[in-house]
């Protein structure tokens, strides 16, 4: 593990044999057993990521965003948790965490999800699902 270059916070459960390459950033989330993590990925608290999932390179997981078992997430992969984000409150005021609401997003087991996608809040993406690269996903299809 390449831990060195790379921030786990001490709130972070991980699973047994996972691999995290360097310039990784992880508090408060959840990785299950032999996952593997690429360089420049950022896992948010509350995030949940399951056992034997491949998360690849410069990828964003945020808060909201559970992953089940044997998921693959490729290079560059944005997950977005806020339907309507913002910089600042109608009176111009920043925005706190009160500000806004999460919107959870579901990825079923064996899901693939390809580089440069982007899933919006508030979907679920089905059991052993494609998704393409450079998809934006907007909706879950059921």
């Amino acid at each position: 593990m390449a831990r060195e270059f790379s921030v786990v916070a001490p709130d972070v459960e991980l699973g047994r044999d996972v691999k995290i390459y360097a310039f990784v950033n992880l508090y408060g989330c959840r990785v299950g057993d032999e996952t593997r993590i690429g360089t420049f990925v950022e896992i948010q608290k509350g995030a949940r990521v399951g056992a034997r999932c491949k998360i690849s390179s410069h990828t964003f997981i945020c808060e909201g965003v559970e992953i089940e078992d044997e998921v693959f997430v490729g290079h560059g992969v944005m997950f977005i948790n806020d339907r309507l984000p913002r910089a600042t409150r109608a009176d111009g005021a920043p925005q706190t965490g009160a500000d806004w609401k999460l919107e959870p997003t579901v990825v079923r087991r064996g899901a693939s999800i390809g580089s440069n996608a982007t899933i919006l809040c508030g979907v679920e993406i089905g059991e052993r699902a494609v998704v393409g690269a450079g998809a934006v996903v907007t909706r879950s299809d059921k």
